[in-house]
């Protein structure tokens, strides 16, 4: 294998259980190498590209990522008194939140794979970044109603239990969130939506993300 085209994707094997590799190049050489090799396969590729040749050596479509980025200056933050973030929550009960949260993922939508491998892999992630204190909850009026994870100054997962879902608390939520990121030393704040999640694209449009960026994602599964 040359580790330029291919590399492997241990995380992604840890919840999927089979061997899993991310394509590194958009080139024939690496789509017939790929031929060769047992796994699940990933390449993101520039939406403007030709799928040609990705059809011809198998692979299909599962999403669009687009990126928003949000500036210290162009950010737009929602106040309510009742919602707070939380520094110091229960990984069990984070954990419990992020089940069955991520339908837009696209291990989710590759209908070659079971979705509780997908699941897995959210978990995993949520678990790893929890580990590295990169967590924090969402508290409405005292009680533990989501979580907002990141890294540096990406914003990686965010879900809420179900019961607090569809009531606009996202919003607040992420204002909190994003103004301490700002507040941290960050000129900007940057996530990743599938350009499927309607209701996410709308809410970081609202606190005044821009998007900057798309790619298209592509699956390939060989047994």
């Amino acid at each position: 294998m040359t580790e330029e085209m291919i590399r492997e994707t241990p995380w992604d094997k840890r919840a999927l259980e089979m061997d899993t590799y991310e394509l590194l190049v958009h080139s024939e050489e690496a789509l017939k190498k790929s031929e060769s090799m047992e796994g699940h396969f990933t390449i993101k590729v520039d939406p403007l590209d030709s799928k040609k040749l990705l059809h011809q050596y198998g692979f299909y479509y599962t999403d669009t990522l687009v990126t928003p980025v949000c500036h210290r200056q162009t950010f737009i933050p929602f106040e309510d008194e009742k919602l707070t973030l939380m520094f110091d929550v229960n990984r069990e009960d984070i954990i419990a939140i992020s089940k069955g949260a991520y339908e837009h993922g696209r291990f989710h939508r590759d209908f070659k794979l079971d979705r509780s491998g997908a699941d897995q892999r959210y978990d995993n992630w949520l678990g790893q970044l929890y580990d590295q204190n990169k967590v924090w909850g969402l508290a409405y009026d005292g009680e533990l109603a989501g979580f907002f994870a990141f890294s540096e100054n990406q914003v990686l997962l965010q879900a809420f239990k179900p019961e607090y879902q569809g009531r606009g608390l996202s919003k607040y939520f992420w204002s909190q969130a994003v103004q301490i990121l700002f507040d941290e030393g960050y000129g900007e704040v940057k996530t990743s939506i599938s350009a499927a999640n309607l209701a996410m694209m709308n809410l970081v449009t609202s606190l005044g993300f821009k998007f900057k960026g798309a790619v298209d994602i592509y699956h390939k599964l060989n047994t």
